[in-house]
């Protein structure tokens, strides 16, 4: 069943290519009342993508704090909280599938504006996304609200296609005398106190309330019913600024549900999103777990042994020191690289489902419910398909928590046959998800040294890099430590790496331990530690000889991780370095010598 005007093709979505210049871009705001409930993200998610939105904005999303995610179908959220840990309030932008690569930079302003940036094929397009204060809350909080706001559309870069979209709380009504520039004819109700201060900004601004300028039916228009049912009105908005106004094709509700009150509310835009054309520094890892299994381990080293005698024979080795180290290198990453690709694959990201299909189907008929209160013109009817729709909807959460509550007892009788078995890095895994921790915060903006915010991924990127240059090259200490020279030299073994002690090194390398640039893991040479012996010795000879280590060994990857205190401030972070796994087990091996060296000389 459709809504009287709304087509089927429209309800049940269309396949779009995303960043395609056949389309145009689709945004849509909605207030969802709350994403701080069970299952409320999964729904929301499921709606942008059943009405083909490339971008939504959400008020009222309750969630606290800032920070950027991703969902399980690889949807975007940036979102902006209160900082107090109530859930009250909060603003979130949820980008499509690959429209993230088009994002230049956001910024988390309040719990009730947040802003985003992202490149257009012919120009760029700025996002603000709103909640306002209600038009009965104090002066104090509309002045405040309305500054804020002023701020930031002043601040959008002035050729952007600029959009301000949300919950505005505010009817404009359709008397447009005098603000013709600001509004068209086509708005629903009587202005309010709001409604006044909305238009008064977009004269200042010159920006138009796309809402109005659009004929439409009124079920098309209104975006917010009473608990009572009994009251409409038009209160969520769109605006953008007057330059772009005819790149603005329409805007309309739509009947997409999640429980709010709320009414979807979507603008079609006449322009085209494209890729920033950087590629993310994340790197999918090869799914290691599966050499548990002693057939794939079996075929695993197979194919190392094959392709390293392939390679090696087709190889022609330098005998420059540098070279030959750097060539020596290349072959055994190789070999290692393109057997684990082939044998064992990339590690799966898809997690399990926490919402049952029966949850769905409940979910699918809440739907229904909802297109036929807003389609009824009987009152008996619509009084009775509105009682249905609130028991469907408390039918909803309450299977939403039974099915995460299913969820999180089998994760918890998965914890428990972890620890049975020692499996600790499982168990790790499985007790970070049982404890919740969604909302990650790791790629929240940061502050410069002088507390300005940075928003864009460069100026990011650059603010640590400076940080962890000036954290890891410490200027050296004023007074020079007083060490004593060596009575006499140690006898250590100064030979080249022997197969043995490159076998033993190898054992001795924990696992599920995150790899280095190279993505090789320690599993991958624990498979076979004799095979693995044989194709590393070579390199490690080229090394000791030339005594340099290959230019890869050189480069780690620096990883953040937060302590206490605000987490814009990078001094409230500290970092670990993933280094290569062949680099460590000649670390093991000098060590291993010096250590005997030293207990032979205790002993004496």
């Amino acid at each position: 069943m459709t809504v009287s005007s709304e087509s089927r093709k429209e309800a049940t979505g269309t396949k779009m290519e995303v960043l395609s210049a056949k389309c145009k871009t689709r945004i849509g705001f909605w207030n969802v009342r709350t994403m701080y409930e069970t299952g409320k993200l999964t729904q929301i998610t499921a709606e942008m993508r059943r009405y083909n939105l490339h971008i939504l904005g959400v008020s009222e999303s309750r969630w606290t704090g800032s920070g950027r995610v991703k969902t399980q179908t690889r949807e975007t959220v940036l979102y902006s909280g209160r900082e107090d840990n109530q859930h009250h309030e909060g603003v979130a932008i949820i980008l499509r599938k690959g429209i993230d690569k088009c994002l230049i930079e956001w910024k988390p302003i309040n719990s009730r504006l947040i802003t985003a940036r992202v490149r257009g094929r012919h120009g760029n397009m700025t996002l603000i996304q709103c909640y306002a204060p209600t038009n009965d809350s104090d002066d104090e909080a509309k002045d405040t609200f309305y500054d804020q706001l002023q701020a930031e559309v002043g601040a959008a870069p002035h050729h952007d296609l600029l959009i301000v979209m949300g919950d505005m709380n505010a009817k404009v009504g359709n008397d447009n005398t005098h603000v013709e520039r600001a509004m068209g004819r086509h708005g629903c109700g009587c202005m309010n106190e709001n409604g006044e201060r909305l238009v008064e900004l977009c004269t200042m601004y010159n920006l138009v309330i796309g809402r109005t300028l659009f004929p439409h039916r009124n079920v098309h228009k209104l975006t917010w019913c009473s608990p009572n049912g009994r009251d409409s009105n038009q209160i969520d908005h769109l605006m953008i600024n007057g330059s772009w106004r005819r790149s603005l094709l329409d805007v309309r509700a739509r009947r997409g549900d999640v429980g709010s009150d709320h009414h979807l509310v979507v603008a079609d835009i006449k322009m085209k999103l494209r890729s920033t054309g950087r590629k993310s520094a994340a790197h999918r890892r090869f799914d290691v777990e599966r050499l548990q299994d002693p057939k794939l381990k079996n075929a695993f080293t197979l194919q190392v042994k094959n392709r390293f005698q392939a390679l090696a024979d087709m190889t022609d080795i330098c005998e420059a020191d540098a070279e030959r180290r750097n060539q020596r290198w290349d072959l055994v990453r190789t070999v290692y690289q393109k057997s684990s690709e082939t044998s064992l694959g990339l590690r799966g990201t898809k997690k399990k489902e926490c919402i049952t299909p029966e949850t769905w189907k409940a979910i699918e008929e809440r739907r229904e419910l909802k297109k036929k209160v807003t389609s009824t013109r009987s009152e008996r009817l619509q009084e009775k398909f509105k009682l249905q729709y609130r028991e469907m909807n408390q039918k909803v959460k309450r299977l939403a928590r039974t099915d995460k509550r299913a969820y999180l007892n089998n994760l918890a009788n998965e914890a428990e046959e972890a620890a049975r078995k020692g499996e600790q890095g499982k168990l790790y895994k499985i007790t970070k998800t049982i404890s919740d921790k969604f909302h990650s915060t790791n790629d929240a903006p940061v502050k410069d040294k002088e507390g300005k915010l940075l928003t864009t991924e460069r100026e990011q990127e650059a603010r640590w890099a400076e940080h962890f240059r000036e954290v890891l090259n410490r200027p050296p200490p004023s007074e020079e430590a007083d060490i004593q020279e060596a009575i006499e030299d140690l006898d250590a073994n100064i030979a080249p790496p022997e197969k043995q002690e490159i076998i033993t090194g190898i054992k001795s390398l924990k696992n599920r331990k995150a790899p280095g640039q190279d993505n090789l893991n320690a599993e991958l040479f624990k498979a076979d530690p004799e095979l693995a012996a044989n194709i590393l010795q070579p390199l490690f000879t080229a090394i000791w000889e030339g005594k340099q280590v290959p230019d890869d060994w050189t480069r780690g990857v620096i990883v953040k991780i937060p302590k206490k205190g605000s987490l814009s401030d990078c001094n409230n972070w500290r970092g670990i370095t993933l280094l290569s796994i062949p680099s460590k087990i000649m670390t093991k091996i000098i060590i291993q010598r010096i250590s005997e060296a030293v207990d032979a000389q205790l002993r004496e």
